[in-house]
């Protein structure tokens, strides 16, 4: 048997409190305001001169209770980053104000800081709720009385799962509000493995984002003690919710490092007091630019003798998407980012007295250097002196080795870290130029920390990839120019990209949860052919037509951008800017923009910012774009989750550039997106073999497993589950014969079959009738897919034996289906940023955008009427509330408030049936919320509590006893289910 859920717990609180910890159990807290009067004794304790030992009155602690519960978990993390580290309350005593402070954060395991765990807290006061037994809190670690890690836990004989979707389902309901609303970080774990994900709404909530924790080795630390010990005791933990959470402003989301993040910060911490420069080696994609600026953040937080941190970068595009991402994590830190507009600016920053961290270009840095200073001025002498640390992302790209060289030269007190996905080798070391470095090593130094392609494929940081090098193998040499320049060719690549990858594009996810692909080309001038021919295919103008299968789902694809720079060519520069003025004009009419040649840096930064879909607005079809076309901008340092696919008509790159353009499309996004798709239209033999070449090269020496699989790999890995799954069930109708234990093999396969199958259908090559020689369908997919769903229920139902098998858990989600339909949590999500947009401080308040963004989503939810009418109605009456009174929606979590009308409605239904038939409320509750395949979970006790006496007494025409039971359950199964049942839902 599985240990006891409350035996874990106990082992972990022990663990938490045993030995040299400073955490304090604390088994006397269990009511909310048990945390209240906890949290003001230590305010009080910590700020008693503050107070003059006059504790805070009645009124005093409401105002502090009030600036304690937020809206959301992201405005908690802009309180709890403070003021030059210390969190504040204000309080007002007669005529003076009170800045009390609830917590230092210079004051890590000492000081001020007060440690404690408590369990078993009880969080919902609701006398009828019959879940209150589920619905009390695990453990939760406390600092200065503050919730701000809660843990859920499960034992053996259930997913941490489990403990993931409690937690999102507590939050939907609001539960985690008052003091509970501090929380920064979840950890969940059923007791072998261990998982920790930043606190957000329910409907940002992604499980692709919960993360293991791994060691300096990048080896998997599982076990929840063994978890406990590495991340949860002190100064650890205290250190997760500080050091290591960024507050993303652009998404408005709290972040926290994942564990290979810390571990390069650590490193070049240790590295930094013995003034030692070095390299940190993370693969492409595993978040780069975030580890960098927190690194470069705690340098100079952490060390006294560093005077300015320099992140030094390159290129005006990269520049706009690098410097937005650093400005939006400073925009809630105590750190000042300043970036350079000028030369003179960069002087200036070098030359004050402040300690602070500078963004800047590699070339303001070479004219300072070069040009601007005089030798033996006091300004000279004074930067020059300086204690610098240089942080530089990508690190080959932006400093070559001559200007790190010039750099260092004039920078004689400097240490360098630089940062790269791609280090350059032995086996790709540079061209050799007299005595300056050829490998990253000679470069930098040493690598501090690595983090490999192939560990971040296995640790699911980053996705894996599909491969499909498809056009012509027999073109003759000298004839593969002409091929590849002619119409043909490019009209056979816009047939696959537009009409055999519905996949790739997530067509299936349906309306605003699409994928975008990348284009990639040899020069502008293909670029500028490929967009023209779309256009005229989007136009009906070309031979090549649209599918009737895409325009039923995505009648306006494909939307089409192109990006580059109209200085490129000299000798074109006029006509590349001619050409672009008519793209221009296009992407203005498509998203209402007012975009001219002369802003064409603010074309990029918005066509960036549309792709990466940093705001909730691009959640919205319209405002998406579907494909970009690019010769090399957006290839490197370009970060857009939403990207599935590359496609790649061009001779094949380096092997640094071949992974760099592939970490385009490898970022995690939402469940469905399962490979960054990669397809080559170019000499598929010799793309076949750099290919691998590169993905050895980056995985320190052998990939060990499969990151890049290919059609043939995918169709033998089908066919395999297929005949597998059919030796135990030749048909669906034959798993209803199977015995229990056949039947917990068959889920197992199933999930094996579902996995290829949707692997399979991902490719361009893909076609419905290369089933047909398996004797497979979608239908008999889906026919599978439905008995699969029946015996999960059934297998949930039975108790835990002990066969020692492992249990089988129901968080597996199916991949393989087609859903083209708009779902519950797209629209809260629009619905967020509907009211998000409501918001307008700084500007003018847009009412006749706001009149389309109403109507718009109005259409939207009359749509989702087809799937559920009552979820509809009731996000209609949102809607109307929200027309009616703007205000009273700004800054809410729409999530918490849509559900908490669900519950309203459905606990209305569930007290008139209960009065009519004189039934406890908490029993029909209980019933509906357990309600399976038209059956009750215990339709006799139902009829036990119905009080049958008092009915008869208070009821006119009351049916006579025989009847009474019969017509109950007929009403609760024909009239109160269909009810509420869409909205349990």
């Amino acid at each position: 048997m599985a240990e006891l859920e409350s035996v874990i717990e106990n082992r972990l609180i022990h663990q938490l409190c045993s030995g040299e910890s400073q955490w304090t159990y604390r088994p006397d807290i269990r009511t909310e305001e048990d945390l209240w009067n906890n949290f003001k004794y230590i305010l009080e304790q910590n700020n008693k001169a503050k107070l003059d030992d006059i504790p805070l009155s009645e009124s005093e602690f409401a105002k502090v209770k009030n600036d304690l519960s937020h809206a959301s978990f992201y405005d908690a993390g802009k309180w709890l980053v403070g003021e030059n580290g210390k969190v504040y309350v204000h309080v007002q005593r007669g005529n003076e104000t009170l800045h009390l402070v609830v917590m230092n954060n210079e004051h890590v395991a000492g000081g001020s800081s007060v440690y404690e765990v408590i369990n078993q807290y009880q969080a919902f006061k609701d006398d009828n709720d019959v879940n209150a037994r589920d619905r009390r809190f695990d453990v939760t670690l406390l600092i200065n009385g503050i919730p701000l890690i809660h843990i859920e836990l499960k034992n053996k004989e259930h997913s941490y799962m489990d403990g993931y979707r409690q937690i999102k389902k507590y939050i939907a309901e609001g539960k985690f509000h008052g003091i509970f609303s501090n929380v920064q970080m979840f950890v969940v774990s059923n007791a072998v493995d261990t998982k920790y994900f930043s606190a957000a709404r329910d409907t940002e909530l992604n499980k692709k984002f919960l993360t293991g924790w791994i060691d300096r080795e990048n080896m998997p630390v599982c076990d929840y003690i063994d978890f406990a010990e590495a991340v949860l005791r002190i100064p650890q933990a205290h250190e997760m919710v500080t050091k290591y959470t960024v507050l993303d402003n652009d998404k408005k989301k709290l972040l926290i490092l994942r564990p290979y993040q810390i571990h390069a910060i650590e490193a070049m911490r240790e590295a930094s007091k013995a003034g030692k420069s070095g390299y940190i080696w993370h693969t492409t994609g595993s978040g780069k630019t975030m580890t960098s600026y927190k690194a470069t953040r705690n340098l100079l937080m952490d060390i006294p003798s560093i005077q300015k941190t320099v992140f030094l970068i390159d290129r005006k595009d990269l520049d706009l998407q690098t410097k937005g991402a650093f400005q939006s994590y400073a925009d809630n830190d105590t750190i000042d980012v300043d970036d350079t507009e000028h030369v003179g600016s960069l002087i200036k920053k070098l030359a004050d007295d402040n300690r602070q961290m500078i963004v800047t270009t590699r070339q303001k840095m070479q004219v300072m250097i070069n040009r601007r200073l005089k030798e033996g001025t006091k300004e000279y002498n004074k930067i020059k002196a300086l204690k610098v640390a240089f942080v530089v992302d990508e690190c080959h790209r932006a400093v070559t080795p001559q200007t790190k060289r010039d750099i260092e030269k004039f920078f004689n007190n400097s240490i360098w870290f630089g940062f790269t996905g791609t280090p350059i080798f032995e086996e790709n070391r540079y061209e050799q130029k007299g005595d300056l470095p050829q490998t990253t090593e000679e470069l930098y130094g040493p690598c501090l920390h690595s983090y490999t392609i192939k560990e971040a494929i296995h640790d699911g940081a980053v996705l894996g990839f599909n491969v499909e090098n498809l056009g012509p193998r027999d073109i003759p040499k000298d004839d593969e120019d002409k091929y590849y320049h002619s119409v043909n060719h490019m009209r056979n690549v816009l047939n696959i990209i537009i009409n055999q990858s519905l996949a790739k594009f997530g067509m299936q996810n349906g309306r605003g949860k699409t994928y975008e692909a990348m284009l990639t080309v040899e020069s502008i001038a293909i670029a500028q052919k490929y967009y023209d021919m779309i256009l005229k295919i989007k136009a009906g103008e070309d031979e090549l037509k649209i599918s009737d299968d895409v325009k039923r789902i995505l009648p306006d694809f494909p939307k089409v951008a192109i990006t580059f720079s109209v200085s490129e060519n000299e000798e074109q520069s006029q006509v590349n800017q001619d050409s672009m003025k008519r793209y221009l004009t296009y992407y203005n009419k498509l998203f209402g923009t007012k975009y001219a040649i002369e802003g064409l840096g603010a074309y990029n930064g918005n066509l960036n910012d549309r792709l990466a879909r940093k705001e909730k607005r691009y959640a919205d079809r319209e405002q998406q774009v579907d494909i970009v076309i690019v010769v090399d901008r957006l290839l490197t340092g370009f970060d857009a989750p939403c990207l599935s696919t590359l496609f790649i008509d061009r001779p094949p790159m380096s092997p640094q550039g071949l992974i760099q353009a592939f970490s385009r499309t490898n970022r995690l996004y939402d469940q469905n997106k399962e490979y960054g798709q990669i397809v080559t239209f170019r000499s598929p033999k010799e793309y076949k073999k750099k290919i691998n070449d590169a993905l050895v090269l980056y995985s320190k020496g052998g990939i060990g497993q499969a990151i890049a699989e290919d059609w043939e790999t995918v169709l033998n890995n089908f066919v395999l589950s297929l005949k597998t799954i059919r030796t135990f069930a030749p048909t669906p109708a034959d798993v209803n014969g199977l015995s229990k234990k056949q039947k917990k093999t068959f889920i197992k396969l199933f999930r094996d079959l579902d996995h290829d199958y949707a692997h399979l259908k991902s490719f361009s090559t893909f076609e419905p009738k290369i089933l047909d020689e398996y004797g497979f369908s979608q239908q008999i997919y889906e026919d599978y897919a439905a008995v699969y769903n029946n015996v999960i229920e059934e297998l949930k139902k039975d108790p835990p034996d002990d066969t020692g098998d492992e249990p089988i858990r129901d968080d597996y989600d199916l991949v393989a289906y087609s859903k083209f339909k708009i779902d519950f949590e797209y629209i809260v999500e629009l619905l967020q940023g509907f009211v998000d947009f409501l918001d307008q401080k700084d500007i003018e308040f847009n009412e006749a955008e706001f009149e389309h963004k109403l109507l718009e989503l109005k259409e939207i939810v009359k749509d989702f009427a087809e799937d559920n009418s009552k979820l509809s109605d009731l996000l209609l009456q949102v809607l109307d509330e929200i027309e009616q009174d703007k205000a009273k929606f700004m800054g809410q979590d729409m999530s918490v408030i849509i559900n908490q009308m669900r519950y309203a409605a459905i606990d209305k239904e569930i007290e008139k049936f209960s009065k009519k038939w004189y039934i406890p409320f908490e029993a029909v509750k209980y019933e509906a919320y357990n309600y399976k395949d038209g059956e009750l979970a215990n339709e006799n006790k139902l009829k036990e509590l119905a009080d049958y006496a008092t009915y008869k007494v208070e009821t006119s025409e009351a049916l006579p006893k025989f009847k009474f039971n019969g017509a109950l359950i007929k009403e609760f199964k024909e009239m109160l289910m269909p009810e509420i049942g869409s909205l349990i839902e």
